[in-house]
């Protein structure tokens, strides 16, 4: 079977949380789930080392402007993942080269990585914190659900990933110009307000 799906689903959920896939592809191989997994992914130390820094990126993720400075961190971190994990599945599988699924696996990932850094910029423009909490815990559970479902259909739980990541492209591109036109406005009630300030009574 072709590990194509699997690989291009996993870099989609390492541009959202990296650790998340590493820590359940492990988790999963470790106890006999799926033999996909490559054995070093399954390692207790590495295992130990994920799963302490997917608890950091769930907390931090759910924290106004924390989040983005996160995300902006992770900016290399997220595509490198997404590639060297795809590279071990492919590996594992042996029916695909390993660079050219490192190549889908960090492309992948980038892609999906820029859709969450700029949504989450376009939430922080929200005053409350429920939404960063809110859009937080549906990442983490669409990740945790998208992975746990390539693992028994990868090809369907590609198809998702794939609708998910337009989808996301198309969401940006509406907020991007949804900010445009806030700050347009925001700027022009400005300079309104600074003439009206200088006009003579």
């Amino acid at each position: 079977m072709s590990v194509l799906p699997l690989v291009f689903t996993s870099g989609w959920a390492s541009g959202i949380n990296a650790y998340a896939v590493v820590l359940l592809f492990g988790v999963f191989g470790a106890t006999g789930l799926t033999d996909e997994v490559p054995e070093s992914l399954q390692r207790t130390d590495v295992l130990v080392v994920v799963g302490v820094l997917f608890v950091c990126e769930a907390v931090a993720d759910k924290i106004p402007y924390v989040d983005s400075i996160w995300d902006t961190a992770h900016t290399v971190i997220r595509p490198v993942s997404g590639a060297v994990v795809a590279a071990l599945l492919a590996g594992q599988n042996g029916s695909l080269p390993e660079i050219a699924a490192g190549a889908v696996g960090g492309s992948t990932a980038l892609m999906s990585h820029l859709v969450k850094a700029g949504t989450r910029m376009a939430v922080n423009t929200s005053p409350e914190p429920f939404s960063n909490i809110a859009v937080s815990t549906a990442e983490d559970l669409g990740v945790a659900g998208i992975i746990t479902f390539a693992i028994f259909h990868p090809l369907a739980a590609a198809i998702v990933a794939g609708g998910l990541l337009l989808l996301g492209i198309v969401i940006i591109v509406f907020l991007a110009a949804k900010i445009r036109n806030f700050r347009r406005r925001k700027t022009e009630r400005r300079a309104r307000r600074r003439v009206a300030a200088t006009w003579p009574d």
